[in-house]
């Protein structure tokens, strides 16, 4: 921020190339990202990691075509006690474990004329 010397944030930030609002978060804390402290880890405890593993992923090698929502359902009435708020986690677990270990899917890539 060499800029910022004798212009103003925003000015300088625009002498820089980049946003005024990362000229802002520079000033706030002008450390490397490599300096700041790590991303934080889970806050809560994994709700499915007795489950996944060992039901979610057999269902998902039987039946590929298997939505989340169903898996999900499944997964409720086999486990009562399992909240309502665990269907996002258990969609994006999904998603996750489909693209690691899924079927291979077709890459087209479109013709365009110009």
């Amino acid at each position: 921020m060499k800029f910022r010397q004798t212009d103003a944030a925003r000015v300088a930030a625009a002498k820089a190339s980049f946003s005024a609002a990362t000229a802002y978060r520079f000033e706030q804390d002008p450390r490397l990202p490599s300096h700041k402290a790590k991303v934080r880890e889970r806050r809560r405890p994994d709700p499915l990691v007795d489950i996944f593993d060992a039901e979610v992923v057999p269902l998902l090698k039987a039946a590929p075509g298997l939505r989340a929502i169903a898996i999900f359902e499944e997964m409720q009435r086999r486990h009562p006690g399992l909240a309502p708020s665990v269907r996002r986690t258990l969609e994006r677990r999904i998603r996750s474990w489909r693209a690691v270990h899924g079927a291979e899917r077709d890459v087209i890539f479109r013709q365009g004329f110009t």
